[in-house]
């Protein structure tokens, strides 16, 4: 990644996933941030955080904003796209906010102009009702403590779909090693299965994901287990 970076033309926007990687899984540690950080600075890089499953990587909202409040302290100017869609439950709602962190005070109004100039020919007014749902869970003490709960519970229930997958499939004597799964963290998941396996997964079993073998991991629930490994199994 760190290679790849070095690549890019000084100035560049680039997109960087604040935790939970989509699709893989796997997160820089706060030491590789530290490394990602100081070559941001060094190449003058604007990074554009996406923020579409806080809480979902570690359960806690404060642990997982990590990554983009080091760049902030370390005053890099960014912009970070927060989305409430999956961690409220509100994705039929598409709900979110632009947050941008500027060199300075005399740069917002002319960030807030060009934001404007792009958001009226686009949508102009967003729809209010999941706004106004994200904003009372968030300023009410109570239920912002209610959502932290849930999402702990939540992203616990991911982290057992994880090790109950895992453990299936090394007790049915699956070829390879599936440690990866519960060393991934998040929704998401790669199984390592190709496009031909994936097709025998959808015909034989009505087992459905993309052609590259990605898995949401979100998805499985405790009875659906077994049928997910014996799929697994039956097309190695």
């Amino acid at each position: 990644m760190l290679g790849d970076l070095e690549k890019v033309p000084n100035g560049s926007v680039v997109v960087l996933h604040v935790c939970s990687h989509n699709p893989t899984g796997v997160d820089p540690s706060h030491e590789q941030w530290g490394e990602i950080l100081e070559l941001v600075k060094r190449k003058n890089i604007i990074p554009f955080f996406d923020s579409a499953y806080q809480g979902f990587a570690s359960g806690d909202l404060e642990k997982d904003a990590f990554s983009v409040r080091l760049f902030a302290q370390n005053d890099v100017p960014l912009l970070c796209a927060q989305s409430y869609s999956k961690n409220m439950g509100l994705y039929g709602e598409r709900i979110g906010a632009l947050n941008v962190l500027c060199d300075n005070a005399s740069l917002v109004p002319a960030v807030l102009s060009q934001l404007n100039i792009v958001i009226r020919p686009n949508y102009s007014n967003p729809p209010r009702h999941g706004a106004a749902i994200a904003s009372k869970i968030l300023t009410d003490p109570v239920l912002f403590d209610e959502w932290k709960v849930e999402l702990k519970r939540m992203s616990d229930r991911i982290v057992a779909m994880r090790h109950g997958l895992r453990k299936l499939l090394e007790d049915k004597g699956t070829p390879g090693d599936w440690s990866f799964i519960t060393n991934q963290i998040g929704m998401f998941t790669y199984t390592g299965l190709s496009a031909t396996q994936v097709d025998e997964m959808t015909k034989n079993y009505h087992i459905y994901m993309p052609g590259t073998g990605r898995i949401s991991i979100a998805g499985l629930t405790e009875p659906r287990l077994e049928q997910m490994a014996d799929a697994i199994r039956s097309v190695l």
